[in-house]
């Protein structure tokens, strides 16, 4: 029943019924069509984040599974026979390329979700120089007339 509703929702034309209102100097159609070409670019733009944030997730199980990979062979290093000293130095040395890496992924992950804004900004921002654009050729339009 609600799949039904959000159907006619979205087949709704406002247009038809903006046209039987005739205003001197306003072009139904042309506002009807910017506003289709806002939402096109707010729903494009909502698919960037949401393909940025997919490919985050994707990137952290990855990162994830890499650490738990070396977790099993560092549990595995320690559990061998040697010197304690030995020890010492395998886990520090460890702990050094833990860190390394953890920096190096938290810096991959952060340039991922800041492209991913950028992209989505951009596509938004270009959309709205247009839309003002789409603007003033319309009262430009309607002063000539």
């Amino acid at each position: 029943m609600a799949a039904k509703q959000s159907e006619q929702f979205f087949d709704f034309d406002i247009s038809k019924y903006l046209g039987d209102f005739k205003v001197p100097g306003v072009d139904v159609e042309t506002i009807v069509a910017n506003q289709r070409k806002n939402i096109e670019a707010l729903t494009q733009a909502n698919k960037l984040a949401f393909e940025g944030l997919q490919n985050v997730v994707k990137r952290q199980v990855e990162i994830l599974r890499q650490t738990m990979d070396e977790v099993a062979l560092v549990a595995k290093d320690i559990t061998e026979p040697g010197t304690p000293q030995d020890k010492a130095a395998k886990q520090t040395e460890f702990a050094k390329d833990a860190f390394e890496r953890a920096l190096g992924n938290a810096r991959e992950l952060s340039e991922m979700i800041s492209k991913a804004n950028s992209e989505a900004f951009d596509l938004l921002n270009k959309r709205f120089t247009q839309s003002l654009d789409e603007v003033r050729d319309v009262f430009a339009k309607a002063g000539k007339k």
